[in-house]
């Protein structure tokens, strides 16, 4: 996939992410989708720097990224649960 079409992805689902902020009657929608995203590629950072005492990592890749950014901390868990038995 071209990198214009990966960030246009990013792109479409901040705003889906804003539009269902705002439509909960958020005060700054904008500001709570981004974060949303941002949660997700952080727990999925922290959960590869905790990699070397846990012993568990998650491969970081265009997939594992945009799980985290559109699933948040769900997606990250569900990664983890689908490596623990694959």
């Amino acid at each position: 996939m071209p990198l214009w079409g990966i960030g246009l992805m990013f792109f479409g689902t901040f705003l889906l992410f804003a539009l269902a902020h705002y439509i909960s009657k958020s005060k700054h929608p904008f500001k709570r989708s981004l974060l949303s995203m941002a949660v997700g590629i952080l727990t999925l950072v922290a959960v590869n720097l905790s990699g070397s005492v846990t012993g568990v990592y998650l491969p970081i890749s265009l997939v594992s990224v945009c799980v985290s950014a559109f699933g948040g901390v769900p997606g990250v868990t569900l990664m983890l649960g689908l490596n623990l038995f694959f």
